[in-house]
């Protein structure tokens, strides 16, 4: 039995897996959606250096996880994949769902113009996404509106916080899933760690966002990459 450690991108918090959850439960998997500090309802929980990454481990610590599926989407996937190296073996695999990958000693921001990191440090979050800019990604009406209204600004630490990564991201054991509305190959830096033999990259056609425009099919790669 694998457990899944399923983590949300950027803004939103541990309900943005609530259609993918049951269906791994019901497959017989442990799921544990995860809601980052500053965020959701956690969004009073300070905010520091490797406060995400600690996040994610916390939750394989606390609940004695094994055979651990570590799931990053969008932005996530910087805390993600540095939660997967320091898991050790508790870690089954890294699945990283139409994200960023972490560098060492590189943030979120890392390509960022200096005007526009200045400007994310003074306000001191990164504001939600408004309705238009889901549109094309293959969501209902419904579902932006779930996202819009259940989005919080999202903690500028976390985004120019460096990663930290002990040895090369392309060791782990990894599925890389390309959302093909989201644009046609991945960004270059996962293109350089998919001639790894220990990763494997999968596309799906839908948006950024298929735990909502296709919280299915997503459930099966997801289950698959556990397999």
């Amino acid at each position: 039995m694998a457990q899944f450690v399923l983590v949300p991108g950027a803004w939103l918090g541990s309900w943005a897996w609530d259609e993918v959850v049951p269906r791994l439960r019901e497959a017989g998997h442990g799921a544990h959606a995860v809601t980052l500090s500053g965020l959701a309802e956690r969004r009073d929980a300070p905010v520091g250096g490797q406060t995400h990454v600690q996040d994610i481990v916390d939750v394989v610590s606390r609940n004695d996880l094994r055979e651990v599926v570590v799931v990053g989407h969008s932005y996530s996937g910087i805390p993600a994949g540095q939660a997967a190296e320091r898991i050790g073996d508790r870690l089954k695999r890294v699945v990283f769902v139409d994200s960023n990958v972490p560098a060492d000693g590189e943030s979120f921001t890392s390509h960022w113009s200096a005007e526009r990191v200045a400007e994310l440090t003074a306000r001191g979050f990164w504001p939600a996404l408004t309705a238009e800019d889901y549109a094309e990604q293959g969501l209902s009406g419904e579902a932006i509106a779930r996202i819009v209204g259940g989005s919080t600004p999202h903690p500028a630490a976390s985004l120019t916080d460096p990663a930290v990564l002990s040895r090369p991201l392309g060791e782990l054991p990894a599925t890389y899933l390309k959302c093909l509305l989201d644009g046609d190959t991945p960004s270059p830096d996962v293109v350089s760690l998919l001639e790894s033999d220990r990763w494997e990259l999968v596309e799906l056609d839908t948006g950024h966002w298929p735990m909502f425009s296709q919280p299915e099919e997503l459930a099966r790669i997801l289950l698959a990459a556990a397999s």
